[in-house]
């Protein structure tokens, strides 16, 4: 397993968010985490990332305890985040944005820019256009190849079609698709649209209540009851 979570607990101030959530993820796969809102899918996002402390229980990433190392620690070794909302540098061109992302990897940025920019060729004329500037769709695919460019080996994504048409959607699926065949790339989707997380995982984790209450198939997921 590239990512384990075990026993693992968080909350805000005296108010408790997960519950002793425990699952793992093998290298290369994407698994989906499906639930209503305020079940507490971004807060083990934000746990898992750093931004908020665990109180109880351990993450271990590619063979090592991350559980007390800092945000930024972590993204050195290889956890990407792609937040919901995007929150890109509005006042940044898109092409700053991503030279902001590269910087996580310590390596050659130009050269990391123009191998993700193949993936979203879509990008490329709106470099010099700042990102605050650019559509919500736009601004979801910077988001993703700022992620991109700091060679994660595990990238997290949260609500990634908040706001999204769908043709932006179906364009986020497809280059992830295409990323995962050609690389191994650790995926985990926190999602609430059925058919976009079925679409991408090998299997969902369903949340309740800041715990995980269930595993099911994707197939499994687009057959679930609404009321669930």
């Amino acid at each position: 397993m590239i990512l384990t979570v075990a026993d693992l607990a968080s909350g805000y101030g005296r108010i408790p968010i997960l519950n002793g959530i425990s699952f793992g993820v093998a290298e290369g796969e994407c698994v989906g985490i499906w639930g209503h809102n305020g079940m507490g899918k971004t807060t083990l996002l934000t746990t898992l990332l750093g931004y908020q402390p665990a109180t109880r229980g351990s993450i271990t990433f590619a063979g090592d305890d991350v559980t007390r190392l800092a945000t930024h620690s972590r993204a050195r070794r290889g956890m990407g985040l792609v937040p919901q909302g995007r929150q890109i540098f509005p006042a940044l061109t898109a092409a700053e944005n991503l030279r902001m992302g590269s910087a996580v990897s310590g390596g050659h940025r130009e050269g990391v820019i123009e191998e993700i920019l193949e993936l979203f060729p879509r990008l490329k004329p709106l470099l010099s256009r700042t990102g605050g500037l650019l559509s919500g769709g736009e601004q979801q695919l910077l988001a993703l190849a700022r992620c991109l460019c700091g060679r994660p080996k595990i990238m997290m994504l949260d609500e990634p079609t908040e706001g999204i048409q769908p043709s932006i959607n179906e364009e986020i699926v497809e280059t992830l698709i295409g990323l995962r065949s050609r690389t191994r790339l650790t995926l985990i989707v926190v999602e609430q649209r059925r058919e976009f997380i079925a679409a991408l995982s090998d299997r969902v984790l369903l949340m309740q209540k800041g715990e995980i209450s269930a595993e099911v198939r994707p197939d499994e997921l687009l057959k679930m009851d609404e009321l669930y």
